[in-house]
């Protein structure tokens, strides 16, 4: 139900609803060891991040943009274990606190602006490789970054997490690592309006 722009096709994953919340209870009901390796665990809440975005989504179908729903990073009930966590607990208590800032193009937050949503679920065998493809697929992305020679303008997420992004160096040599155009450190940067916009087909 997912497109190769990222774009989801929320009706026809309606239809599949039943499958989207065993998946759900499936991880919900072996919660992963604290003491796993971090590819396991960035494997494990990626995936149950963008599940459970999905699955909220289609709790409030139809609607425009996630901001239409009450607190939707702020509430309690993503069940894992005996405990019940929000999709913000993942994002900001968990994933962020691993200190791997290619986290912020691997989740999604069913917006137009966000990162695309993967086709494909997170392993951790291959964490490194999609997480790297994550980065170069979003900032390469003209509808969400416009990179050039003598100016970079740049998603927002760039602006909220930028202590993620230069915990070890600047922002531009970040980028610089991904980036197809190379971007000098006297480029200007802007950042560009977020669009909350549903990411639908």
């Amino acid at each position: 139900h997912v497109d190769a722009s990222g774009n989801v096709d929320y009706k026809g994953f309606y239809a599949d609803k039943a499958a989207l919340d065993d998946y759900l209870k499936a991880l919900g009901q072996s919660p992963i060891s604290n003491d796993a390796a971090q590819n396991e665990r960035l494997a494990y809440y990626i995936n149950l991040y963008n599940a459970a975005t999905v699955k909220l989504i289609l709790d409030n179908y139809p609607l425009k943009s996630i901001k239409d729903i009450f607190r939707p990073w702020g509430k309690d009930w993503i069940a894992i274990g005996n405990e019940t966590i929000s999709l913000g607990d993942i994002e900001h208590k968990i994933l962020r606190k691993m200190n791997e800032p290619r986290i912020h193009f691997a989740i999604n937050c069913a917006s137009y602006s966000c990162p695309r949503l993967s086709p494909h679920a997170f392993t951790a065998a291959d964490m490194e490789l999609q997480l790297d493809q994550a980065a170069k697929d979003f900032i390469n992305d003209p509808k969400r970054n416009n990179i050039s020679s003598g100016k970079a303008q740049i998603s927002e997420i760039f602006s909220w997490f930028k202590k993620d992004f230069t915990a070890h160096g600047t922002l531009t040599e970040f980028l610089n690592r991904y980036s197809n155009t190379n971007i000098d450190n006297n480029t200007e940067i802007e950042y560009l309006n977020y669009n909350w916009s549903l990411n639908e087909i």
